[in-house]
């Protein structure tokens, strides 16, 4: 399976291939959101949630994919050090404003980094047509954020807060997106780096989610938490893994373009599970999101 995906590198079957696998990764990734935001604390979740997929990626790690090579160590302690700051800026975000209004600004805000990520690192060029699709795309995103921050009844200079944190967070989500596309691309077995990087990454911040559950004096259960946690887990795995999958088949700026249309499916999962009322603007906000992201695949 490893030469066969290999061998689909720059042809037309590994840009379709990357176009399903960016958009399967916009649906997991909402509803990756979603799990995180939920009952539990974002902290407890997101702890949950990397304990599990790291345990579940040891064996793969360990015993089934080649060992990273040397020189690819370096790439795994950069990689790793995005994905911690991006984490605690999420978790954070997530902690201080709805769902609907700080998820938008985030995915809004970590496309448009990436495509200049792109250009930085890989070369990769934008024409007219497409940066028009990510100008329609992001105006579909900020404004669904700007309509869910008008009807939010909650404190206004909180969500102000939040929403400066969401354009971090989205900035951080650009800049592990071009990384963990150079690791992926460096790393002779695209599996070699996947196996590693979900076991490496989801030691790291258990350690403090546990240290913050002993601190609580209204600690959540733990069998809800890490039922979540292997849902989330599971997510992981096909949400991240299908977007690095991606930046290694085909152009790491559409993909990451593509994968915001996961603003669409944040948007239903809130309306759907959720209970957040989605109203007609709402639906012509995200018409504009999935517009933006077909102008971009197809304008190329």
């Amino acid at each position: 399976m490893t030469d066969w995906l290999i061998s689909l590198e720059g042809t037309p079957d590994g840009k379709t291939l990357a176009l399903s696998l960016a958009i399967l990764a916009a649906f997991l990734h909402a509803l990756f959101g979603a799990l995180q935001k939920g009952r539990h604390d974002p902290w407890m979740s997101r702890g949950a949630i990397d304990f599990c997929y790291s345990m579940m990626a040891a064996p793969f790690a360990f015993f089934v994919v080649p060992a990273p090579a040397q020189e690819t160590w370096p790439i795994f302690g950069i990689v790793l050090v995005v994905h911690i700051i991006y984490k605690v800026l999420q978790a954070v975000t997530y902690s201080k404003g709805a769902y609907t209004v700080v998820y938008p600004v985030v995915r809004g805000t970590g496309p448009l980094f990436a495509v200049v990520g792109a250009y930085l690192l890989f070369g990769e060029v934008f024409n007219l047509v497409q940066w028009l699709g990510v100008a329609v795309l992001l105006s579909g995103i900020y404004g669904l954020a700007a309509y869910n921050l008008a009807h939010e009844s909650v404190d206004r200079g909180l969500l102000k807060v939040a929403l400066a944190l969401a354009v971090l967070t989205g900035m951080f989500v650009a800049l592990y997106t071009t990384i963990d596309a150079y690791g992926i691309r460096a790393t002779p077995n695209p599996f070699t780096f996947l196996a590693w990087f979900f076991f490496l990454d989801g030691l790291t911040l258990p350690p403090f989610v546990a240290w913050r559950w002993f601190k609580m004096a209204d600690r959540p259960d733990l069998g809800p938490l890490m039922a979540r946690g292997v849902l989330g887990a599971v997510v992981a795995f096909f949400s991240f893994g299908a977007i690095m999958m991606a930046t290694r088949l085909d152009k790491v700026g559409e993909a990451a373009v593509l994968r915001e249309t996961s603003t669409v499916f944040a948007a239903l999962i809130g309306w759907l599970v959720l209970k957040e009322r989605v109203g007609p603007r709402r639906l012509i906000l995200m018409t504009l999101i999935a517009a933006g992201a077909v102008i971009v695949e197809f304008g190329a």
